[in-house]
């Protein structure tokens, strides 16, 4: 699995979690993963463990968002777009393998594929304070 897939499975989970409260969230888990059954374990492994990761820092990436981006807070947000831009914000602070501006573009393409005709600027805007 691609790079550019795993990253688009990690956001579907984390749109997810604006739907749903903690303890839905072992359902839902356990439903991607059959979802997914499909991808080796290796893939599997990372795209929950990139999760989790985002989700125990949620909170701090949140703030820092919210720190970046006048005018519009995470609770503003359209849930896309805030999803998307967790994500990037986490593989920004917290993956020294992912270059920045890659970050930025996989954002921008997952805003397009799943946003609205805004989204792919807004999450540009907003992460390209983050550079």
């Amino acid at each position: 699995m691609s790079r550019r897939e795993i990253r688009e499975n990690v956001f579907k989970m984390l749109f997810r979690v604006e739907f749903h409260d903690e303890e839905d969230m072992n359902e839902q888990l356990s439903m991607f993963e059959e979802e997914l059954a499909h991808l080796n374990e290796e893939d599997l492994n990372y795209i929950k463990e990139k999760f989790n990761k985002i989700i125990e820092n949620i909170d701090s990436i949140d703030a820092e968002i919210n720190d970046k981006s006048k005018g519009w807070k995470t609770s503003r947000m359209g849930k896309v777009d805030l999803s998307i831009i967790r994500l990037a914000v986490y593989e920004i602070k917290n993956e020294d393998d992912i270059p920045v501006k890659v970050s930025i573009n996989e954002a921008v393409e997952l805003a397009k594929k799943f946003g609205t005709d805004d989204s792919a600027s807004f999450v540009n805007g907003v992460l390209a304070k983050f550079v």
